[in-house]
């Protein structure tokens, strides 16, 4: 079996996955949206020591896979620094203590494995990254090959649903708030650009719509309800527009053909937005992939699960060699 932490942001998460089956024996997750909410995003000082509290209460429910243990796992990049630093402590320790091997998981491709938890992997595959820190759309052909089609030049799809919620004085995180109010929303009530609609670019871009809203937020009530429902509707249906638009357009022109497209990361648990790329890719001949509602924000199953890919290759980190980063590439 293989131990699996992820410690990237404000989540402390440790799993057990069983190498030859895939099978997942033991997941959990502690969140920490409520301490962070009053601040409206996360603070990384507050995030670091609330893994220290949390991780080892975790561990010490799994001390009975330690004798089947072959590796142990953990995101190393990208994140927050002194968060990583909390979960590569801890995989550091057990590698030394329990004599295993450590692993070195990048947290993208951890996201793009998500949709393989507890089973085979379906490559190559067309995978839509949408997440608090971003959005990608990534050609995976194997294991170890990932081709970035388009980037977010400015902010994440997720980091503006944040964004807007806390403008309108909401929680965080913004996600499903924004999300639960749409549904009751006029979403062609405000006429909100979509970013990059003219341009030839394959990219993302949510700065611009990001400050559509405010402007139109500053108009407005802020504290009515309808509002509210409004303008969320109006902000989630251009800024999925921007992706559909993005993503046709590469259908269109891309000589590769996929039988699947795949939607990773915390902002994939939007039925929404699930929804819209469906019909997107229909006239495609695709069909859709998305990891169960559970493992689309960060968790340490999807971690476990392409520590698998890499054991299965031998592929270890020597300790003295862990690189810990903020900001990282797939390849």
């Amino acid at each position: 079996m293989i131990l699996s932490i992820e410690s990237s942001c404000d989540d402390s998460s440790i799993a057990i996955t069983e190498i030859k089956t895939k099978k997942l024996i033991f997941h959990k997750k502690i969140s920490q949206a409520v301490e962070h909410s009053k601040y409206g995003g996360v603070i990384p000082e507050l995030a670091s020591r609330l893994h220290t509290e949390a991780l080892p209460k975790i561990l010490d429910e799994v001390k009975e896979f330690f004798p089947k243990l072959k590796a142990v796992a953990v995101t190393t990049q990208p994140g927050l620094v002194v968060t990583l630093l909390e979960g590569v402590t801890m995989a550091k320790a057990l590698s030394i203590s329990l004599k295993i091997p450590f692993i070195s998981v990048n947290h993208l491709k951890g996201h793009i494995f998500s949709l393989f938890i507890e089973k085979d992997s379906t490559l190559p595959i067309l995978v839509l990254l949408v997440s608090g820190g971003h959005t990608q759309l990534i050609e995976v052909e194997s294991w170890d090959k990932f081709q970035v089609i388009a980037s977010t030049l400015d902010d994440s799809l997720g980091e503006s649903f944040d964004k807007v919620s806390k403008m309108l004085g909401l929680g965080y995180p913004g996600g499903e708030i924004i999300e639960n109010l749409a549904k009751d929303g006029d979403e062609e009530k405000y006429k909100l650009p979509i970013p990059l609609a003219q341009s030839p670019k394959m990219a993302f871009s949510y700065s611009g719509l990001k400050n559509a809203v405010r402007l139109e937020i500053e108009k407005g009530d802020k504290k009515d309800l309808q509002f509210q429902k409004d303008i969320s509707a109006s902000f989630q249906n251009s800024a999925t527009k921007h992706i559909t638009q993005k993503l046709k357009k590469y259908l269109k022109k891309s000589n590769k053909k996929f039988e699947y497209l795949g939607v990773v990361g915390g902002v994939s648990a939007n039925q929404y937005i699930r929804n819209e790329l469906e019909k997107t890719i229909l006239p495609f001949q695709m069909k859709l992939l998305a990891p169960k509602l559970e493992f689309c924000s960060d968790n340490g199953a999807m971690i476990g699960r392409y520590a698998v890919e890499l054991f299965n290759q031998n592929i270890f980190t020597d300790l003295s060699q862990v690189e810990i980063k903020s900001r990282a590439k797939l390849i």
